[in-house]
């Protein structure tokens, strides 16, 4: 069922780091979504500024040009209901709060496991009432 809900929907997959792009989008791909990919936070505003049918997008918020928490901030000016998910390696204390007073839904921590990233991804898309 997991699958099927993500199938056809359009996903921004933002992260610097190649081998951690390629593997998100490993997972992602079994889902049937649709994926874009982009390095840095630059490329993603673009992308969203070019693409009206995104309909999550997971960022790292660690990224070169702009970091995550700018490219979330600039986002939010284009579509200010894109659901947009941080991956983080952090989870201090302080940090989820952060997270989420930067403009991100939610946010995931690295290591990102599938089950853990379709799980994720499906509840906020069901919890979500703009999708």
């Amino acid at each position: 069922m997991e699958n099927e809900f993500l199938k056809g929907r359009k996903i921004l997959v933002v992260e610097d780091d190649l081998s951690s792009r390629l593997y998100l989008n490993k997972i992602l791909e079994k889902t049937g979504a649709v994926l874009l990919n982009a390095s840095d936070g630059k490329e993603a505003v673009e992308t969203v500024s070019s693409d009206p049918e995104i309909d999550i997008i997971l960022m790292d918020i660690q990224l070169p040009v702009i970091d995550g928490y700018q490219s979330a901030a600039l986002i939010r000016k284009i579509r200010k209901n894109m659901i947009i998910v941080a991956q983080t390696a952090y989870s201090l204390m302080g940090d989820r709060e952060k997270i989420l007073a930067s403009g991100f839904d939610d946010y995931i921590v690295k290591p990102i496991f599938p089950n853990q990233l379709v799980e994720k991804l499906v509840n906020i898309l069901i919890n979500n009432k703009q999708h």
